[in-house]
Formats: structure tokens, C-alpha cells, sequence
């Protein structure tokens, strides 16, 4: 018996998700705030996502999971705790943007799983802005790993090699295959040393490098002189007011000694600072003075007041306010070779947090001084231009001619449209990765405009959430040809139906890759892999199709799930 599962919040996450749960062949029902267009009432309930009465009509006291994908974390928060009076026993899928929270949860209530559009899908653009063709991500080794469709065709470099041949390679981990000719698991073509043919499709996983980034002297000279450079453009308000207010003192200072009030240079001079900047000085020097004198010293005062006035309050502004800081950055956006992400949203600052942590330098676009982001890039030491990035002089100012990429990443489509589009217009040749929020024109957008990526986080994400629902915590997953993949880790126990068995039997058996194994305080991978006889205790970390994956699931004592 398949599991009942309710999608719960149908919107651009939640609709593909249901979607792709039915396609999947999975028994699933939705809950949204309204009718949708071509599902009948028995596959749609509408109502009140929170109400029990709604729940109540779409299953919930014989579901088996519930998938709650709405974009609200306080609406997704009463959905879940309603449902679980309902159903203590339901299995829960909780869509969380804070990340703290959902840590919480995971670990105080049991069989609750929160996920995050913004986490399953940053990864996949940051993995096309640094050139990888990825449909995904898959966690490998502690480290998160993009994946690719490798397709074969006449003038492709693996066509007629052996499976045999790539299943050892460690940093290129194999993960699903499917022939063009008949049915065949990967394991059975890796041992019989089936040739890749014209047609096939691979799944492959590709092991990330961290970059290390180091500047030669010549860099920070360089570097140096591009921050005088700078500061120049940023301070030059100041400088002039400063010019201005020496300019006035060397004309109060020069007519006080010229006017035979037997004053030194240095007196007349003490005398004009402290009348000008209101700080007091000798005044019997002006009493016995000519009443020009006088009068020049009465409009001495008032310019020096009006001068010293906006002189201070542009040297607190540029020092306390906004212009320091950006005079800062600005100083700091580099040469070439770096990441240019327009826009500070939830997916950009994942975003720049991954390239950062991978050892790429970014320059960040945002028009939003108050954005709650910008102090979380610039703690990372990013330089962040505050301004609209479909601005030319905007993307000019950040280096655009020699950036590595630019991600239009902000929360409107048409600006990220905008702005790739005037990317493209200063340097063609760029690779342009956007963001567009609609997963049924994102396709159409990458067609129509030529862009290197035109990615939907509700398109990367919504696979995640499915086979989350089919089954356990997914370490990854993937479509080909319409099918849907998972990824995850079992722990075999005693009464596990792998427990005993050998690795390439059971994979051969159950149309499943294995990944590798960890057993006995090691990893085992390539062919040690498929001679292992699994043991309880191991962890094997495998692949296969979702539609079997429910009937893992089914079974606690078969599949437990590990992390």
C-alpha cells in the first residue's frame, strides 16, 4: 500500500511538488487558500490551511506525511502544530526560511524534517555561475556536490569507454545511468563492462574544490593605489570643504597682519581659527582696530560659521553615515576574476556566502541600505555597492568588464531581467546566471534571451520536497527522462533486508547505486564498494528511483535514515 501524502500550501514551491508526487504515481492530495485551475475538489481541498476541518477533509488522521511548502514560516508553524494534534503520527515536511528555528524543531520533535527553498536551491547557482552545468546537489563526503546530466552523443569524450573505467574515479562519483537500448543498472554495466553508447544518459556527482586565495604584493600595491583612487572619488567633498575652510583662515589671517595691528603670524593666526571656529581668542585685538577691520571680522564670523557648519557635517557623514562605508567598499571591489551578485535576498546572501566560502571574491549589488543582509556580507568582508543594478554606471563601478559572472539574484523577475540584460550589453561574453521566480517561464526566458542559466528556486526545490515526502532524509536528488531520483543514507541493523547481502547484489537487485560505505571507521568506494558484504552498523549511501522508495520507507526496521 502506497503512503497517503498531503501537500499543504500550493503555490509555485508547493504545486510542482504536488505535481511531481503524482506524476511519481504517489497517492497525494493538496490543501490551497483557493480553487486551481484543472484539479478536481478531491484532489484539491480549499480552505483554511490552519483549520482542522480543512486537514480533517483532506486525510490527515490516515495520512502518512504531510508536506507543508507554504512561504510564510508563521502560517507553516500552525499548520504543523495543528496537524500533530490531529496526528501524532504523521510524518511531517516543514518548508522553514529561519534556519535556527527549524534546527529546533528537527531536533525536538520527532519525524519532522524542515527544509528550505532558499538552502536546496543557492547551491545550484552558485554552482552554474562557476561554470558546472548542475541539475543539483548531492551532500558526498561532508562536502555538497554538484551534479550533472552527462548526455552521449557522436562527438562526446566517454562514448565507447566502459562504465568500468569511470566507476573508480573518487572525485567523480557515478551516480545513475540510464541506456538508451533496454533496462540496465549501473552496477550491472560496470561489471560486465557495458560501453557507453550514443543516446545514454549519466548522472554524475562532481567533487567541489575549495579555491585558496592568496594576493601577491604586487596585488596589494596595486590594490593600494586603486584605494587612493577611491578615496578620492568618495572624499572629495570633504577635501574641498576642508579647502574652503583653510582658504577663509588664510584670508582672516593674512588681513590681520596686514592691517598694522602689530600681530605675528603665528598671533594672527590663533586669533583667526579661534574667531572663525567660534573656539574664542585674544578680542582686545579688534577693539582698538579701524571699524573695517571690524566689520571684516563680523563677516569673517558668519562665513567662518556657515563654512565650518557644513564642513563638519559632511566630515560626520562621510566618517559615522553611509559614505565611509561605502568609500570602503568601493575600495575593496576587485579586479577581476570575481562574482557579482545583484541583489541581497534570501537566495543571495546564501549565495555569497558559498562563493565566499569557497574561496571566490564577490562584489555584492544592493539598492537597500537597510537590507538585513548587507552586515552579514560585509562581516565576510564583501564589498557591497549600495545602488540599482540596472544602472550601467552601477555595474561599471563594480568591475563588470573582467568579473567572473554576474547573478541577478534579487526578489523581482523583470529587474533580473533588466539587469542580466544589461550585463550582457556591457560584456557580452559574460555568463549572466538569473534568478526567475516562475518555474514554467524560466525555461523560456534561458530560451528567448540566451542567458547561461535562467534557474527557478521553486523548479530546483521542489524534487527535494518530493522525495523527502517518498522517503527518509534525502541527501540529494534529480529528474532524467521524468523520473525522479533520491539519494540517502541507510544504517543497516540486524534485521535490515540488506544486512548480510553483498553490495553489488543488492544493487543489481533493487535497481540501486551505491555510493559508498562506511564501515569500520572507513570509507569504501569504487570496487572495494561492490566486494563489501554489508554488516550491521555500516552506512551505505546509495541512489534509486523514488517510486521504490516509498516501500523502504514503509518498513522502519529496512531503512533507517542517517545524516
Amino acid at each position: 500500500m502506497k503512503p497517503r501524502i498531503i501537500v499543504c500550501g500550493l503555490g509555485r514551491t508547493g504545486y510542482k511538488t504536488f505535481r511531481l508526487l503524482r506524476h511519481q504515481g504517489a497517492f497525494v492530495v493538496g490543501i490551497h487558500h483557493q480553487s486551481i485551475p484543472g484539479e478536481t475538489s478531491g484532489d484539491v481541498i480549499v480552505g483554511d490551511l490552519q483549520a482542522a476541518s480543512t486537514l480533517t477533509a483532506a486525510g490527515i488522521q490516515q495520512a502518512h506525511t504531510l508536506v507543508i511548502a507554504g512561504s510564510k514560516d508563521a502560517l507553516n508553524l500552525s499548520i504543523m502544530m495543528q496537524a500533530r494534534v490531529l496526528n501524532p503520527q504523521i510524518r511531517i515536511i516543514n518548508r522553514l526560511y529561519n534556519t535556527n528555528l527549524a534546527e529546533r524543531l528537527d531536533q525536538s520533535l520527532p519525524d519532522h524534517l524542515s527544509m528550505s527553498v532558499v538552502g536546496l536551491a543557492a547551491p545550484v547557482f552558485t554552482f552554474a555561475a562557476m561554470g558546472n552545468r548542475a541539475i543539483g546537489q548531492i551532500k558526498l563526503f561532508q562536502q555538497t556536490w554538484p551534479i550533472h546530466e552527462e548526455y552521449i552523443d557522436e562527438n562526446h569524450f566517454w562514448r565507447g569507454r566502459k562504465l568500468s573505467e569511470l566507476w573508480e574515479d573518487r572525485s567523480r562519483m557515478m551516480i545513475y545511468y540510464l541506456p538508451v537500448k533496454g533496462e540496465m543498472d549501473l552496477v550491472s554495466g560496470v561489471i560486465s563492462g557495458q560501453e557507453i553508447q550514443v543516446g545514454d544518459r549519466l548522472i554524475v556527482g562532481t567533487q567541489p574544490r575549495i579555491r585558496s586565495h592568496r594576493r601577491s604584493l604586487l596585488r596589494k600595491l596595486l590594490k593600494a593605489l586603486t584605494n587612493f583612487r577611491q578615496f578620492q572619488q568618495h572624499g572629495r567633498s570633504v577635501v574641498v570643504g576642508a579647502i574652503v575652510l583653510f582658504a577663509v583662515i588664510a584670508i582672516a589671517t593674512l588681513t590681520y597682519m596686514s592691517a598694522e595691528l602689530s600681530l605675528s603670524p603665528v598671533d594672527a593666526l590663533y586669533f583667526s581659527v579661534g574667531m572663525i571656529t567660534g573656539a574664542g581668542g585674544n578680542d582686545k585685538v579688534v577693539e582698538n582696530a579701524p571699524n573695517s577691520i571690524k566689520l571684516f571680522t563680523v563677516v569673517m564670523m558668519l562665513v567662518g560659521a556657515v563654512v565650518i557648519g557644513i564642513w563638519y557635517a559632511m566630515l560626520t557623514d562621510f566618517v559615522l553615515g553611509s559614505r565611509f562605508k561605502q568609500f570602503w567598499d568601493a575600495a575593496r571591489i576587485p579586479q577581476r576574476y570575481h562574482y557579482i551578485v545583484c541583489g541581497l535576498s534570501g537566495i543571495g546572501v546564501r549565495i555569497v556566502q558559498q562563493l565566499h566560502a569557497s574561496g571566490y571574491e564577490v562584489v555584492v549589488v544592493e539598492p537597500d541600505s537597510n537590507n538585513k543582509h548587507i552586515n552579514t556580507a560585509r562581516e565576510l568582508g564583501i564589498p557591497v555597492i549600495q545602488g540599482d543594478a540596472s544602472f550601467r554606471t552601477i555595474l561599471k563601478s563594480s568591475n563588470i568588464d573582467s568579473a567572473a559572472a554576474v547573478l541577478a539574484v534579487t526578489s523581482n523577475d523583470a529587474t533580473n531581467l533588466e539587469i542580466a540584460l544589461k550585463a550582457k550589453g556591457l560584456t557580452p561574453s559574460i555568463p549572466v546566471i538569473v534568478h526567475y521566480a516562475d518555474p514554467d517561464f524560466a525555461g523560456i526566458a534561458q530560451h528567448l534571451f540566451g542567458f547561461e542559466a535562467v534557474l527557478s528556486p521553486a523548479e530546483l526545490a521542489a524534487p527535494a520536497f518530493a522525495a523527502a515526502a517518498l522517503g527518509g532524509r534525502i541527501l540529494g536528488n534529480g529528474i532524467t527522462a521524468d523520473s525522479l531520483w533520491v539519494a540517502f543514507a541507510t544504517v543497516i541493523t540486524p534485521s535490515h533486508v540488506f544486512c548480510g547481502q553483498w553490495v553489488k547484489d543488492v544493487a543489481m537487485s533493487g535497481d540501486c547505486v551505491p555510493l559508498y560505505v562506511e564501515t569500520n571507521n572507513e570509507t569504501l568506494h569504487g570496487w572495494d564498494l561492490l566486494e563489501t558484504n554489508l554488516c550491521a552498523g555500516d552506512v551505505l549511501y546509495m541512489t534509486m528511483p523514488a517510486t521504490r522508495l516509498y516501500q523502504l520507507w514503509r518498513h522502519e526496521e529496512v531503512c533507517e535514515s542517517h545524516v
